[in-house]
């Protein structure tokens, strides 16, 4: 636990893991200079091939259109990627491999010398420890048996490396081995066998026959089609759905009509039938055309009686007066018979001649007219329901017939054009197969395998150039590591913030006679600490304590008794019995906590409780113990003295940073 606040405490960091810098700074230096000079080197071969699009890395739909000379880069599928594939396959790498042991195996043994020699042995060595140990493995399960040719395909596919740029039909191949001209050699013999192997598996040997089969097919479909379509339209009477269909429609819209105007027509010659026998029911069949009209006799003999009484009247007004009882009777006389000729017809029918009433004869000849005509019209009728029912019924025949004869429709133009498909096909495979006969495929090789006597690698110059600084990176990188992971207290700067406890006093370690104004100034905080006041008035206890042995409770105490005393103070160390009285101090010794018991009992007296932690020792999870066992015992846990403490940069570097 180290309180970093400047720069000097990281340089104080590096100086308290100054060991294990230097050992992870050594050991890298020495690794990567080990490997600058015994690593064997690595030279690359390169070659590069441009795959032209058109032919074999295209996988495109049968079409009409001609084959394009020249297919557009596609973000959604890179072709070149499969020929990738394919020069990496394992196909190809098992060839290589085979043909390289067999290369090897025919080289005859030239001469070497004492290096190349000594290296072989060891390789073989190498070889044969290696060859044990897989054996080993293989019987115990936990890997496969694999062939020569297997794991030099393995490492080959490992050392060869190919690429191509976005958008780019060039492939670039690099192959890496420990020996330029065997590399080239190996670069050869794979570009080779890629060809070759490409050329055999995607040959069309077998397209014409295919194509050729699946032409013959398509006219065979073609043909059954054509029978099914015409036993189909037979059945309806037609020479296309469509064509039959529009007739059937056109022809029953007519006598819908004509059936809608007819039954019109009846219907209002019913009603006129209906209305003309009614009226004719109302009429006589006879009329009178001729008739003699006269005054009828009551009234002529009315109106003489009333001539009479009138003249009678008149005559007896001659005689009598307007009130005598004759001219009265007279009057009423003449009132009855004015009334009753009121009453009376004046004029009458003395005679009349009768002819047949026109007007119910023209109703009866138009009454049968239109009989006649209803009953037409209910024939016509009858006629356009019987044909009606019958288109309808070839209508849904043909209805039935209509999706059977869509699709044989449709079929029959998918194998129409399928079949011109194939045609266009078999010619292009005719015309590649030709081209595969003679061996043309769409690979150029722009750049054939290069030998390269430069290594690529390792870099031995770069590398010594680079181990001292990559040694001091990797220090750093420890220290920083070991610094999270060490748990021990360094210096008290975190401890009452980690702990919960006060600081008392970080004591400085000294040697003998080498004491300090910077641990006598230790040693006063202390007394500072105290309470001073509780001492002169009643005294005061004070334990000290540790987790374990060695960590300077002895030491703290005695040196803290000489203070006291140099301050008039009475001290006393680990009194048998007594409380301390007024003026006095008393120390008691109560080390190794964690292990004497007996500590328990002098920390039992005391009236504070101070526990001493050594620096560069002490570790956090101890302290906590100690700490958490002291606050269960006596529930208090009044300060930490931090005791041995050492700056550890040493002084010359210190006043170098103070400049």
């Amino acid at each position: 636990m180290i309180d970093i606040r400047s720069f000097r405490d990281f340089v104080r960091l590096f100086y308290i893991f100054r060991r294990p810098f230097f050992i992870a700074l050594w050991v890298t230096v020495a690794a990567i200079t080990a490997g600058a000079f015994f690593m064997p080197p690595k030279y690359a071969s390169e070659a590069r091939l441009l795959i032209k699009p058109g032919r074999e890395n295209l996988t495109v739909p049968l079409d009409s259109g001609d084959r394009q000379t020249y297919m557009a880069y596609s973000a959604q599928r890179d072709p070149i990627a499969d020929d990738e594939k394919m020069l990496t396959g394992r196909p190809v790498l098992l060839q290589v491999a085979r043909l390289y042991i067999a290369e090897l195996n025919q080289q005859a043994p030239g001469p070497q010398s004492w290096k190349q020699v000594l290296k072989a042995r060891l390789k073989d060595t190498g070889m044969a420890t290696l060859e044990a140990f897989r054996s080993f493995t293989v019987v115990l399960g936990l890997t496969e048996p694999q062939s020569p040719e297997e794991r030099l395909a393995n490492k080959l596919a490992d050392k060869f490396k190919v690429t191509h740029s976005p958008g780019s039909n060039v492939m670039e191949l690099v192959f890496e081995w420990d020996d330029p001209v065997v590399a080239q050699r190996i670069m050869q013999t794979w570009v080779k066998v890629y060809t070759d192997e490409r050329t055999t598996v995607l040959g069309r040997k077998s397209l014409v026959a295919f194509y050729d089969g699946k032409v013959r097919d398509a006219d065979q479909q073609i043909e059954s089609m054509k029978g099914q379509m015409r036993a189909r339209l037979e059945q309806i009477n037609g020479v296309s759905v469509e064509e039959r269909l529009t007739a059937l429609t056109k022809r029953l819209n007519e006598l819908r009509d004509r059936q809608a105007e007819a039954l019109a027509e009846r219907t209002s010659i019913e009603q006129g039938v209906a209305f003309a026998v009614g009226k004719a029911k109302t009429l006589s069949s006879e009329v009178v055309s001729e008739r003699e009209m006269g005054l009828g006799p009551n009234w002529i003999a009315l109106s003489t009686q009333l001539a009479e009484l009138r003249r009678q009247r008149t005559d007896a007004l001659r005689t009598y007066k307007e009130t005598s009882p004759a001219v009265l009777s007279l009057n009423e006389s003449i009132a009855s018979v004015e009334a009753q000729l009121k009453a009376e017809d004046r004029n009458t029918q003395r005679a009349e001649r009768r002819t047949p009433n026109e007007l119910g004869t023209l109703l009866a000849r138009n009454q049968l007219e239109k009989s006649v005509r209803l009953s037409e019209l209910k024939s016509m009728t009858a006629t356009f329901d019987h044909e009606i029912e019958l288109l309808t019924q070839a209508r849904a025949k043909v209805l039935a017939n209509e999706p059977e004869l869509a699709r044989l429709e449709q079929g029959l133009q998918v194998a129409e054009k399928s079949r011109l498909l194939y045609l266009d096909s078999l010619e292009k495979a005719r015309i590649d197969q030709a081209l595969d006969d003679s061996r043309i495929n769409n690979i150029a090789v722009i750049e054939a395998a290069t030998l390269n006597p430069a290594r690529t690698g390792p870099k031995s110059l770069l590398l010594l150039l680079l181990a001292l600084p990559a040694g001091g990176i990797v220090g750093l990188v420890v220290v920083y590591l070991s610094a999270l992971l060490d748990q021990r207290i360094h210096d008290g700067g975190r401890i009452e913030s980690r702990f919960g406890v006060p600081l008392w006093s970080t004591v400085k370690e000294i040697s003998a006679g080498a004491e300090d104004n910077d641990f006598h100034a230790s040693l006063h905080r202390i007394y500072g600490t105290l309470p001073l006041d509780r001492v002169a008035q009643s005294g005061l206890t004070l334990g000290l304590t540790s987790s374990r042995v060695g960590e300077g409770v002895s030491f703290i105490v005695q040196r803290l008794t000489l203070l006291l005393q140099a301050q008039g103070l009475k001290v006393r160390v680990n009194p048998e019995s007594g409380p301390a009285q007024p003026g006095e101090v008393v120390l008691l010794d109560a080390s190794n906590l964690l292990s004497n018991r007996e500590a328990f009992l002098r920390l039992g007296k005391a009236d504070l409780i101070v526990l001493v932690v050594e620096a560069r020792a002490s570790v956090v999870p101890v302290v906590d113990n100690a700490l958490g066992v002291l606050r269960t015992a006596f529930r208090k846990v009044d300060g930490v003295i931090l005791n041995r403490r050492r700056f550890e940069v040493p002084p010359r570097v210190l006043r170098f940073f103070q400049r």
